[in-house]
């Protein structure tokens, strides 16, 4: 069974709504408050150094049931990334499993005075199908791969306030391109792709 709960979320690439599945835990986040939303403490969010803290309001996040279609493969029998290594000049993650490379993928990063930040990071939240709500007039976005943030969320950095992952986009074009508001942009296939090698908990190191 997984439960149903409305959860706030401030992530430093825009205002957003995300649907939280529930997956071993429950996701961190920091609610607003309403009549309809939970509070919840962030209560593993990983000590890193930044090269730079952003700033950006952003909204909250619904957990809705899994579906048997959205049922993901046991852990057991997936084989998992023990490492995720993002090189910015590079515009590439890697996934690892010990020191062989099971995969990497182009991204785009964050712009200039947006720059996603560097040192050790873990992955905290991992989210299907999120929606995105705007900051200027409250509009969300329908889920899917036309959603600013595209098909899946994979959050690795917080001050608390602010959040900071990969993601999907439909600007597929802007891949390679410091872009963005300190976010990590993928092609929705490849952060689909991702998504399934990973778990939380998994190291995210960024690098120059």
């Amino acid at each position: 069974m997984f439960k149903k709960s409305l959860i706030s979320l401030t992530l430093a690439c825009g205002s957003v709504v995300l649907p939280l599945f529930l997956v071993n835990r429950q996701a961190i986040a920091q609610s607003e408050p309403s009549t309809n939303t939970i509070s919840e403490e962030v209560t593993d969010t990983p000590k890193a150094e930044t090269t730079k803290t952003p700033t950006s309001p952003i909204t909250p996040a619904m957990s809705e049931e899994e579906t048997p279609t959205d049922t993901a493969t046991p852990a057991e029998t997936k084989v998992l990334a023990t490492r995720l290594v993002l090189r910015l000049k590079e515009r590439k993650v890697y996934a690892y499993q010990d020191d062989e490379v099971l995969a990497s993928y182009r991204v785009a990063i964050g712009k200039k005075g947006w720059e996603t930040p560097q040192g050790e990071f873990e992955i905290i939240q991992m989210v299907k199908n999120p929606k995105w709500q705007n900051p200027w007039n409250g509009k969300v976005s329908a889920p899917g791969p036309n959603s600013p943030l595209g098909e899946r969320w994979i959050g690795f950095w917080t001050d608390g306030k602010d959040y900071i992952g990969f993601h999907g986009t439909p600007g597929e074009h802007l891949i390679g391109q410091a872009v963005s508001h300190g976010c990590v942009r993928m092609r929705n296939a490849d952060v689909k792709a991702l998504f399934e090698l990973v778990d939380k908990g998994i190291p995210v190191i960024v690098q120059p």
